[in-house]
């Protein structure tokens, strides 16, 4: 792919104990795009967002985010005896780098989850208004002289304004966990676009959605990236949403890359087929 890379993922592996979850594996996420990832359940794609994320230090591998090194890591300790990926000494001499998830969300990633994690004490109004306070301008002598009540105040009307956009204005005093699950969906994007991000990552977002909630949510993936300029990373098991809506797909098996390339090759990819696609839910 030879478009400007939003995100680059190289030779990633990440093993715990004598388990390898995601090995060897890089991809590449081109701006403007929806990208996917699939493959079968416990084939690693989770665990590869969670190492984009900083919810885990990859045990190898490195992740460049707008062009500049976010994530690096090679075995140490104990695991380098243990280690069963490829290149374990590839980056040896590179400075490991380990942000944590906020850090990274501020660098400009956002992500929603596999399990809905809203604030489950928390109304739709506040569940999104807590993420604006991510790129909130104010500093320790405009709190204390309460010079942050127009910045306040800006936040809570893009609040307002971003939840009037998704339909979820009639609902912002209710708890968000009251909501019904494809709403409940809705606000955790709306949550992950509160924070400003370039990229925006989906796992699974259409789980538990009925056929029309996964046709709506085609089209608002589509809105959000043209509306925001988003690049769009998502995991996804429903396959006509997959083929219908990604520029490019990435197929992964046992945490290795199996096969890569647009809608209809992944399609008839045999690979695949024996893989994922031709496996029948009822089996």
């Amino acid at each position: 792919m030879s478009e400007r890379n939003v995100l680059h993922v190289e030779n990633i592996t990440m093993q715990f104990g004598g388990v390898v979850a995601v090995n060897n594996l890089s991809l590449d996420i081109p701006e403007d795009k929806i990208i996917a990832l699939i493959g079968p359940n416990g084939a690693g794609k989770t665990t590869a967002f969670n190492c984009i994320t900083g919810v885990y230090q990859p045990t190898n591998g490195l992740v460049e985010f707008m062009g500049k090194p976010m994530v690096c890591g090679f075995p140490k300790g104990k695991m380098r005896k243990q280690y069963k990926g490829d290149n374990h000494e590839l980056y040896v001499k590179q400075k490991t780098l380990s942000p944590t998830p906020d850090e990274i969300t501020k660098l400009g990633i956002a992500r929603t989850f596999q399990n809905i994690r809203l604030w489950k004490s928390m109304t739709v109004f506040e569940n999104v208004l807590i993420a604006k306070h991510m790129r909130a301008r104010q500093n320790v002598f405009s709190a204390t002289f309460r010079g942050n009540a127009k910045e306040e105040r800006r936040m809570r009307e893009e609040t307002m304004a971003l939840l009037e956009e998704q339909g979820l204005e009639k609902f912002k005093d209710e708890l968000a966990t009251s909501l019904p699950y494809g709403l409940q969906r809705r606000l955790e994007i709306a949550r992950a676009l509160a924070t400003d991000p370039k990229l925006l990552l989906l796992d699974e977002p259409a789980a538990g959605m009925n056929p029309q909630e996964t046709q709506e949510l085609a089209d608002f993936i589509h809105q959000i990236r043209d509306k925001y300029k988003l690049t769009v990373f998502l995991i996804e098991h429903h396959m006509d949403l997959v083929m219908k809506i990604s520029d490019y797909i990435y197929v992964i098996d046992f945490g290795s890359k199996i096969a890569e390339g647009v809608p209809k090759d992944v399609q008839s990819n045999q690979r695949v087929i024996d893989a994922y696609l031709g496996v029948s839910e009822d089996e």
